[in-house]
């Protein structure tokens, strides 16, 4: 869903930062609910088999920084029972705070929220605006998708290089279209 804000000057579109971060987190394995707390403030809550939490997304940096203790405890306290059922996985809890406001002059302020360790693991960020800003916001919390890189330039010398015990009838033999019982047998010939 998208919302249009307007200003004297502008017209934008803001992203519905909590439905971004549900469909991201639903694509890396996630369980996702909305949950709703007592004055309509939606709190998008989440779960693997390892992590769980809450994300929460407030329309300031100023509201983000008053606010994110008291909304933390409550969405804690309503849950506490699940929370306590959980074993291991309550170790990692994590309470995210996300805001799309750009004011630079808070991030730094914003940022420190993560260095309290009380209660949850924590992620804060201002400037959540495209996509890409819930997915990195979200790494923490996201498996590693690094792909590597595969080349088969120089494949056979690097190859050779590395089994270079192994004789060169036996490399041949694995590199040609030799059978792996013949292959095996090259093998214990050549101890």
């Amino acid at each position: 869903m998208v919302n249009f804000q307007t200003s004297s000057r502008t017209v934008g579109v803001v992203m519905d930062i909590a439905r971004q971060s549900e469909i991201y987190l639903r694509g890396s394995g996630y369980d996702t609910w909305s949950w709703y707390s007592d004055n309509s403030h939606s709190i998008t809550c989440f779960e693997s088999a390892t992590i769980m939490g809450f994300i929460y997304v407030f329309s300031s940096a100023e509201e983000l920084i008053s606010k994110w203790k008291f909304e933390q405890q409550k969405a804690l306290s309503s849950h506490s029972a699940a929370l306590r059922m959980s074993g291991d996985k309550a170790w990692n809890v994590y309470s995210v705070f996300l805001t799309g406001d750009k004011d630079q002059s808070r991030q730094r302020e914003v940022e420190q929220i993560e260095e309290d360790f009380s209660l949850t693991r924590k992620i804060a960020r201002v400037n959540i605006n495209t996509s890409k800003d819930i997915e990195y916001a979200l790494l923490p919390i996201t498996e590693i998708k690094a792909k590597p890189i595969f080349s088969d330039a120089g494949f056979e010398d690097k190859f050779r290089s590395r089994l270079s015990s192994v004789s060169d009838d036996v490399l041949n033999a694995f590199l040609g279209d030799q059978n792996s019982e013949e292959i095996a047998k090259m093998l214990l010939e050549q101890k």
